[in-house]
């Protein structure tokens, strides 16, 4: 990888320890970290399992700067005025030279914090890596309003904004405005080692969901849009859902209602990979999205993957991709997947090809190109090799 001529000490802070931030993190704090840097991770206490827990095991070894947990609310309390100063005295004595905030709370740690060292003369660089979060909420609504107004405030307290994909960026200038400090777009990517094809279980199942277990991410779509596919081959199907979330029960009240219980079951969250081994087809069936990781790692593990036309989704498939269903709709969903499932070479046919998928959605592109970012803002010479 090419570095900045000098090691960077590099902070990421972030909210919840779940999910695509997390894994964001993971992968740049690995590849920066092998690359000769220091790095850490400042987030929230209060959420995540012992899932999330092993995950943090697997990256200590790559963090120099070490990991700090301490309570941070999901919405706006007076309690951030404790968790600001707190995050502050830790922040200060680690002496970043760059605090990368994701998600709307990190970049506002990130903000604030950045902008308190350099009122001391403190040189360090600010960045803000959106996410999706903000860009769900509804112009029109207070709540958007709000939500909306304090993203272009923070753009204050901000040297790069850092998109992950096309979709975010756009979406972002269309609800906040055009970013007015630098702006880059730079696509989520994955390790080398998760590009190896994943051998399929003789006892999979015809189909798999894996991820939170919420409505936004669209498990419900997927149990009806089962049942619609099932119609359509003519056949009993079976299924399987991977994951935890608040609406676990629901859905599995909505299977039994729904006369599934016996071709569809619920598993708790395990690691991808470990997941893919149980069918040849996964389906995103997303209300919204940015850039989810699980269409790129599927990909990258030889999966079919059919997916909603919302986020960055269609920039990895392919705008007129026909694995692209519209978003809640489970009929426009069943019809793919009863074509996945009944039409030979349709994988080969409508997948991305994998030589430009790599070169696209890769870790090590990802990480140099965020490296570099740093050093730009940093005002370091251009990167020259490690």
């Amino acid at each position: 990888m090419q570095t900045p001529d000098r090691p960077l000490r590099i902070l990421h802070c972030f909210r919840s320890p779940v999910g695509g931030i997390f894994r964001h993190v993971r992968d740049l704090a690995e590849e920066h970290s092998k690359a000769g840097h220091e790095v850490g991770i400042l987030c929230d206490s209060s959420t995540g399992g012992s899932y999330e827990d092993r995950l943090f095991d697997q990256i200590r070894p790559y963090l120099a700067l070490g990991l700090t947990r301490l309570p941070i609310q999901r919405s706006v309390t007076p309690s951030d005025i404790a968790a600001l100063w707190h995050s502050y005295k830790e922040i200060k004595s680690l002496r970043p030279d760059v605090l990368h905030g994701h998600g709307a709370k990190g970049g506002a740690v990130a903000g604030i914090i950045g902008s308190a060292l350099r009122v001391n003369s403190y040189r360090v660089a600010r960045l803000y890596s959106p996410h999706g979060g903000s860009m769900h909420f509804d112009r029109r609504s207070l709540a958007g309003q709000f939500v909306l107004r304090l993203e272009r405030f923070q753009e204050r307290l901000t040297d790069a904004l850092v998109f992950v994909c096309n979709y975010e960026q756009k979406t972002y200038e269309a609800k906040v405005g055009k970013p007015r400090p630098v702006a880059r777009m730079i696509y989520n990517g994955i390790a080398d080692s998760e590009f190896e094809t994943v051998p399929t279980r003789s006892d999979c199942v015809d189909l798999l969901y894996i991820g939170m277990l919420r409505d936004l991410k669209g498990p419900d779509v997927f149990i009806e849009a089962f049942a619609g596919a099932e119609r359509l081959v003519g056949r009993p199907l079976s299924a399987l859902l991977v994951g935890d979330g608040p609406d676990r029960d629901r859905y599995e009240q909505l299977i039994v209602q729904s006369g599934l219980g016996r071709r569809i079951h619920i598993l708790p969250a395990m690691k991808a990979r470990d997941a893919f081994t149980m069918s040849r087809i996964v389906v995103v069936p997303s209300r919204a999205e940015s850039m989810p990781y699980i269409v790129l790692e599927a990909l990258a593990g030889g999966k079919t993957v059919i997916a909603s036309r919302v986020g960055g989704i269609p920039e990895v498939l392919g705008v007129e991709s026909q694995a692209l269903a519209a978003p809640g709709d489970p009929g426009d969903l069943a019809r793919i997947m009863a074509t996945a499932l009944t039409t030979p070479g349709w994988h080969d046919a409508v997948m991305p090809r994998p030589e430009a998928f790599k070169a696209a959605f890769s870790a090590k592109v990802m990480a140099e190109n965020v490296l570099k970012l740093y050093g730009e803002l940093l005002g370091d010479d251009q990167p020259s090799p490690h």
